[in-house]
């Protein structure tokens, strides 16, 4: 997918990043933690996984994955949080989305919903 606009789009919403253009509303960050993921309305085999979170916004969650994730799916998302609330209680981002690409080893999830929550420190992350 290419990522570069013509002056006409850049006049419509196109932010400018370092002389290319950036159409994503939201900034990235190249956070790399573990994340478990299920899709939520599989009616067939329940499909879940895990990996690792390659990038993440207040907009969305690049990951890697087990397997393909068709696109347009419901996805729970629980990715063991860096930081520690009041530096000593570990947290968990979950949240909810639509996956919006995948291929082989990799999903881009959008995110519409999410909530912090507290998880135990020597347990690994669990998508309740």
């Amino acid at each position: 997918m290419n990522r570069k606009m013509t002056v006409e789009q850049q006049k419509f919403g196109g932010r400018n990043f370092g002389g290319t253009v950036e159409r994503r509303g939201n900034s990235r960050f190249p956070v790399r933690e573990d994340v478990r993921y299920r899709i939520l309305q599989s009616k067939a085999v329940q499909v879940s996984g895990s990996g690792k979170t390659l990038d993440i916004s207040s907009g969305g969650i690049l990951f890697t994955t087990n397997e393909r994730l068709q696109p347009g799916r419901l996805v729970e998302i629980a990715v063991n949080w860096p930081a520690r609330l009041h530096g000593t209680c570990p947290l968990q981002l979950v949240a909810t989305g639509r996956v919006v690409r995948s291929d082989d080893d990799t999903a881009a999830v959008r995110i519409e919903r999410y909530e912090f929550k507290t998880r135990a420190s020597n347990a690994a992350a669990v998508v309740a």
